[in-house]
């Protein structure tokens, strides 16, 4: 289940790193026709792959036809995420809702309208999945119960997002400036973040439980056993609440909730009906074990790493991927447009960079997270073996065998195993507390870190200097396909210029001015750099003249006038700087005159 947390953001992701182009590759009808032909094969072929192994399902194979089933969920799954891409890329659905104002203002319903065809392709697999599961896992749930259960526990994982995108578009709607432009920029973006990632995580809990349509666990000995314990814990909480994922009928429990007012204990019909009570209050240690260990607190702050994280490293992967010539090849060799590429090699270092955090860094936190919660049993009782014989029954009755791999978990076998050790030797307590405290303290030190190359990109030079180089790049590869556009070698000048390559910059202009001798702000820039260099072996005064006077001639504009005296002054022609400057000084706004005033002065300082 925790799996379809990483599909949803996945798909999150590729929706929001799409940039849609107003040119669609197919008309209407086409579009329509082809959805609904790819939605069709998608879901024939779903069925048809449960329908095999239903028929395949035997009580001697159970375990081995286990394996299969979760294969083929994960295989259509992925499937369903590239038929979404499909979607965005080949039909380029989201270009038909362009022109539709109300997507336009708050693009955020548009959002939820495509995540809720992905659930919609998610629904389709859990209802082929049904027969399968049912003969499985020997369950009577209904198949609505099925989808819902699994459409239910895994939505929770879009609410913040949904809530963060949403107030940003009303405040973008709102006729109030400061705030979008404070929102515009990166520090904005990155407080805005942080500020409601922790309100989600203080409120988000009662919102989801009303979600999850949990009801309070009803007076009686069980709610008092449980209150009893967590008074022993000193466990402060809202309430205790039925959990009816998978209609209840799943031995479980959780907590979520990280202040008293808003954390709740979630328990599960059969987790109260099959366990005996000395089970129950090892479960219940568990769960509490998750808020001793503040659990919940370091999850929060692995999302603001993975945000450090990408900060740090998109922009340099996304500058080497659209640096590599195969991009460019690709674009040429197939027409395709130059927009949706850039894009969808952005959505796959997002899903890279996410996938790799998540799938590896955090599931190792969660995996030991989880055995340390188990251990915690031991705070509370002087044996495990209640948590044992739990995890055992859960292994029976689950139909899973106990040996299954998990990114998220050790394997029931696993558990199983490191709570013996605990009963015979206390010590791997300790020695599992101590393995995620310096766990924990690198995860930190490498966060700093990349915190620190994060700033750099984005607040320091670094971000600049790469921009420029890509923006270069960009240029070189038009001019290979138009060598005789003036303007692109200008563009190019001026980013030698900005980057201090003067002797680019001034090739650049001069091949600029061959193509087109009629440019005032070419003629300009470079009468400038001929004047002013700071490499003064490329200084050209008599030069800097010649091309001043040009654009002059061309375009009687302050800058290119001041442009003019500067290289009359650096001539010895001080009478003409100084009248040059004047003129300038006529045609400037009173926010400009500073500038001018002090020019002007510095020529006349010269004839004293």
């Amino acid at each position: 289940m925790f799996a379809n947390f990483i599909h949803f953001i996945i798909v999150l992701l590729i929706y929001t790193t799409y940039q849609p182009s107003e040119k669609t590759n197919f008309g209407p009808l086409a579009t329509l026709l082809f959805f609904f032909a790819l939605t069709g094969i998608f879901t024939c072929f779903t069925w048809v792959q449960f329908h095999r192994l239903k028929k395949q399902i035997t009580r001697e194979n159970l375990y081995r036809l286990d394996h299969k089933f979760n294969s083929i969920l994960t295989r259509q799954t992925v499937t369903a995420i590239l038929i979404f891409a499909i979607n965005l890329y080949g039909l380029n659905l989201p270009a038909f809702f362009l022109k539709v104002p109300f997507f336009s203002i708050l693009p955020t319903f548009q959002a939820l309208l495509f995540l809720g065809l992905f659930v919609g392709y998610l629904a389709i697999i859990w209802g082929c999945a049904y027969g399968p599961y049912q003969t499985l896992y020997e369950t009577d749930i209904s198949r609505r119960t099925y989808i819902w259960s699994n459409i239910s526990f895994s939505i929770p994982v879009l609410l913040p997002w949904v809530f963060l995108s949403g107030i940003s578009d009303i405040i973008n709607a709102l006729p109030f400036d400061p705030p979008k432009h404070y929102l515009a920029t990166t520090e904005g973006e990155i407080i805005y973040f942080l500020v409601f990632l922790f309100a989600v995580a203080i409120f988000g809990p009662a919102l989801i439980q009303k979600f999850w349509r949990c009801k309070p666990l009803e007076k009686g000995n069980e709610r008092l056993q449980i209150e009893h314990l967590c008074t022993k814990a000193g466990l402060k909480y809202a309430n205790i609440l039925y959990w009816p994922i998978f209609g209840g009928k799943m031995i479980t429990a959780g907590v979520m909730g990280m202040i008293k007012k808003f954390r709740y204990i979630l328990v599960t019909h059969a987790l109260l009906h099959f366990l005996e009570p000395e089970e129950i209050d090892a479960v219940i240690a568990h769960e509490i074990g998750h808020i001793k260990k503040k659990h919940l607190l370091f999850y929060l702050f692995f999302f603001v790493g993975y945000m450090l994280l990408s900060y740090a490293t998109f922009d340099l992967i996304i500058f080497s991927i659209i640096y590599t010539n195969p991009l460019y090849y690709l674009v040429a060799a197939t027409g395709l447009d130059q927009t949706i590429l850039v894009s969808a090699f952005f959505s796959v270092a997002s899903i890279i960079i996410f996938f790799l955090y998540f799938r590896y860094i955090f599931g190792y936190f969660m995996r030991n997270f989880e055995r340390q919660a188990d251990t915690y049993v031991y705070t509370l009782f002087e044996s495990g073996k209640a948590l044992i014989s739990t995890l055992e029954k859960i292994a029976a009755t689950s139909g899973q065998r106990p040996d299954k791999p998990n990114w998220h978990h050790f394997s029931i076998k696993e558990r199983i195993e490191y709570l013996k050790k605990c009963e015979k030797d206390k010590s791997w307590i300790s020695r599992q507390d101590r393995k995620i405290k310096k766990s924990v303290t690198v995860y930190v030190v490498g966060m700093l870190l990349i915190g620190g190359i994060g700033f750099q990109l984005n607040f320091g030079d670094t971000e600049s200097k790469l921009s420029i180089q890509f923006l270069e790049k960009t240029v070189l590869k038009a001019l290979e396909k138009t060598p005789d556009n003036p303007n692109l070698y200008s563009i190019l000048g001026d980013l030698y210029y900005s980057s201090e390559k003067y002797e680019g910059a001034i090739e650049a202009y001069r091949e600029s001015i061959s193509i087109d001798p009629n440019q005032a702000r070419v003629l300009n820039n470079l009468a400038w750099l001929y004047a002013t260099c700071e490499n003064k072996t490329l200084r050209r005064p008599k030069q800097a003249i010649e091309l001043a006077k040009q654009a002059a001639k061309l375009k009687q504009a302050p800058h290119i006038l001041d442009t003019l005296a500067e290289s009359y002054y650096i001539n010895g022609q001080l009478n003409e700087a100084i009248s040059a400057e004047m003129r300038a000084l006529d045609l400037v706004g009173n926010e400009q005159r500073d500038y001018y005033e002090n020019q002007l002065k510095k020529f006349r300082n010269q004839i004293k």
